[in-house]
């Protein structure tokens, strides 16, 4: 790229809105120097633009100051990169006329080689504290992992995602839809800042800008199509987050989403989509195993094994012959068991060595361990809820 064409894209950041896929087709027919011409010199408007928007973009033309927006970034840490660039992620390119201009980042790591093996992590912005325990679980678990955590930094799962990652010690960049330099939202400010010395913080507008609803939704577009996928925590129907996770599914990249009670509106979104084409996950290694290589696999999930499970079956058949509650003698044991009165008895003292019987007279009578619930196995909590529990204020403000 020559040093006029860069100058034309740093310029044009300032000029088009994100996302505008008609000026994506003039910088695709016309390059961005000859794209910046027109403006300047104005005359006939490009196709695809009424004479009203042409003088818009032109007026917006006339304010741009490329050089001096190169010097702010440099000043703020940052650096512009380019489309065919180095560090610019190829992934990208799979937004057609829709992707960025270019990109402002800030932090030392090369976007490039991050993005190769990068995970999204979005959900709601007043999260619960499930929602925001999941995001910092996740965020954590995928940097264990190896993988760079990919987010919006807004309240909520977001600031959870980056805040798990961080505290690993691992990878995570936050996608703003606003200058690199000026962190959003506020309460924030420390958090990007911590992002920017330890991972990178990207965006597509050039130093100073501000954010817009409109440049929020757009700039979900940029992190579905950053990472290989992206992960959903708690998004009701009308969520940001489902515009990340459809981004994603029209990509070919992999949509993945974590329950929330069914009767929880911050969770509707996510079980819609779940509905239609989103793979259910419920922790780090079960997303590495779907975004990762072969081999990434995680274990599976099973139930405590419990003392009756080792039980050979003919012994496991006798126990369940014995009451709850009373004495039986070996004859009934025998009929229950469906097995001889002699193969009762050794079974009988088989499990006496064990623990689970006892003998009274001529009787048989489970021990007190036998009729424990651990012996027969007790219900399985949900580790998130237990974790919540055990300790409330471990996730911090949920809105922050």
């Amino acid at each position: 790229m020559t040093g006029e064409e860069r100058l034309a894209r740093a310029a044009l950041t300032r000029v088009v809105e994100p996302g505008d896929e008609t000026a994506g087709r003039w910088l695709r027919e016309l390059g961005a120097a000859e794209v910046a011409r027109r403006l300047v010199r104005g005359g006939k408007p490009l196709p695809g633009v009424t004479d009203a928007r042409w003088e818009g973009l032109r007026a917006r033309a006339a304010r741009a100051r490329p050089r001096q927006d190169l010097d702010e970034a440099e000043r703020a840490g940052a650096r512009f990169v380019c489309p065919g660039e180095p560090e610019w992620p190829a992934q990208l390119d799979d937004l057609g006329d829709a992707r960025p201009t270019g990109l402002w980042v800030r932090g030392r790591p090369s976007l490039r080689m991050w993005a190769l093996r990068s995970v999204a992590v979005v959900g709601a912005r007043a999260c619960t504290e499930y929602g925001a325990h999941m995001a910092a679980v996740l965020g954590s678990g995928l940097a264990e992992r190896g993988w760079v955590v990919v987010s919006g930094g807004a309240y909520g799962v977001d600031g959870a995602a980056h805040r798990g990652a961080l505290g690993a010690g691992g990878a995570t960049v936050a996608v703003l839809a606003c200058g690199v330099d000026r962190p959003y939202p506020r309460g924030h400010t420390r958090l990007i800042g911590r992002i920017a010395e330890q991972g990178l913080v990207v965006g597509e507008l050039p130093p100073g800008e501000h954010p817009t609803p409109s440049r929020f939704i757009l700039r979900n577009r940029v992190i579905a199509a950053l990472t290989r996928g992206t992960v959903v925590v708690e998004a009701a129907y009308r969520s940001g987050a489902l515009v990340t996770a459809r981004a994603a599914q029209r990509l070919g990249r992999f949509t993945m989403g974590v329950p929330g009670p069914a009767t929880s509106g911050l969770s509707a979104g996510v079980h819609a989509l779940l509905r239609q084409e989103a793979v259910l996950v419920s922790d780090a290694a079960e997303v590495a195993e779907l975004v990762g290589d072969i081999g990434e696999l995680a274990p599976d999930k099973r139930g405590p094994v419990l003392p009756r499970d080792l039980l050979e079956p003919g012994a496991a058949q006798v126990l369940a012959a014995l009451p709850a509650r009373d004495t039986a003698s070996a004859a009934d044991i025998a009929r229950g068991a469906g097995t001889t009165e002699d193969d009762a008895i050794g079974r009988l003292y088989e499990l006496r060595s064990l623990g689970f019987v006892e003998r009274h007279g001529d009787g048989w009578k489970l021990t007190r361990q036998a009729r424990s619930p651990a012996a027969v196995g007790p219900p399985v909590p949900d580790p998130a809820c237990s974790a919540v529990r055990a300790n409330p204020d471990s996730l911090g403000n949920s809105r922050s």
